[in-house]
C-alpha cells in the first residue's frame, strides 16, 4: 500500500489534486467493521472495541502524518488501523494466511471505485502522465516526497526518465517506508508486505500494470515502482 498507496494505500497523487472535497480521513473504518461482522459475527462488538483501543495507542506514533510536509505520510493513518486490526486478529489466534486474506479483502473494497465517476477519476493520472503539462507537477511532487517530514515517515523520489520507466515517464523509488517503520516498531514487520500487494490493485484501477522488482518489506533497500499502460483487449 505504498501507494496506498498509496497513498490514501489507495488514492493517487493527481486524484488528490483534482478532488475538490477530501474524503473523510476515517472513512475507511466501515470496511473493517464490515469484515469483522462477516467473519466474526458473534464477537464483532468486542473485536471492534479492541481494534479501536489498539489504534488509539498506535496513533500516537502516526500523529505527525496529518501535518507532515511529505504527502506520502498521509497514508500512515490507515496503515496504523490495519496494524491495530492485525494485532487484534493475531491475539485471537488467527493465522498469517487468515489475516492476510481478510486484510486484502478490506483493502480491495476500500480502494475500489464506488461509481462511474470514481472509476473514471482513478484513470485520469495514467492519461496525464507523460504530458508536458504534468512535468511541473511531477517536479513539485518530487520536491515534496524526497524530503522526510518526520524521521518515522517516508522518503521517495519521482523518476521521469522514459528509459527507466518503460517509456511512461513516471515511476517512484521509495527509499524509506513509513509503514515498514511503524510495523517494525511494533514487532509486526512480517505483516507489512500484505499492504504492498494492494499496490497491484490500485495500479490496475488506474489502467496501469505495476512492475516492482524490489520491496523494502521483503528486505530490499528500496521499492522501485514502475508501470506499463494496460493494453485494452
Amino acid at each position: 500500500m505504498e501507494q496506498l498507496a498509496f497513498n490514501d494505500y489507495s488514492a493517487h497523487w493527481i486524484n488528490g489534486i483534482l478532488r475538490k472535497k477530501a474524503k473523510s480521513e476515517m472513512g475507511f473504518k466501515k470496511y473493517f467493521k464490515t469484515a469483522i461482522n462477516n467473519h466474526f459475527a458473534n464477537d464483532s462488538i468486542e473485536l471492534l472495541g479492541e481494534v479501536d483501543r489498539r489504534y488509539k495507542t498506535l496513533s500516537v506514533d502516526t500523529a505527525f502524518a496529518r501535518k507532515s510536509t511529505n504527502p506520502m505520510d498521509k497514508r500512515l493513518e490507515v496503515a496504523a488501523y490495519f496494524l491495530a486490526f492485525i494485532q487484534t486478529l493475531e491475539s485471537k489466534g488467527q493465522t498469517y494466511d487468515q489475516i492476510k486474506r481478510i486484510c486484502l479483502q478490506i483493502a480491495s473494497d476500500y480502494v475500489s471505485p464506488k461509481n462511474d465517476f470514481q472509476k473514471w477519476l482513478k484513470k485520469v493520472p495514467a492519461k496525464l502522465v507523460g504530458l508536458r503539462m504534468t512535468r511541473p507537477l511531477l517536479r513539485l511532487l518530487h520536491n515534496k516526497v524526497s524530503v522526510k517530514g518526520n524521521p518515522n515517515g517516508f522518503r521517495a523520489e519521482i523518476v521521469t526518465d522514459k528509459t527507466e520507466t518503460y517509456n511512461l515517464g513516471y515511476g517512484i523509488n521509495i527509499r524509506e517506508c513509513g509503514i515498514c517503520k511503524l510495523f517494525q516498531k511494533h514487532n509486526a514487520r512480517q505483516y507489512a508486505a500484505i499492504l504492498c500487494e494492494v499496490d497491484k490493485v490500485t495500479s490496475a484501477l488506474a489502467g496501469l500494470q505495476l512492475i516492482r522488482n524490489s520491496t523494502i518489506a521483503y528486505g530490499a533497500e528500496k521499492c522501485d515502482f514502475r508501470f506499463k499502460r494496460l493494453v485494452k483487449v
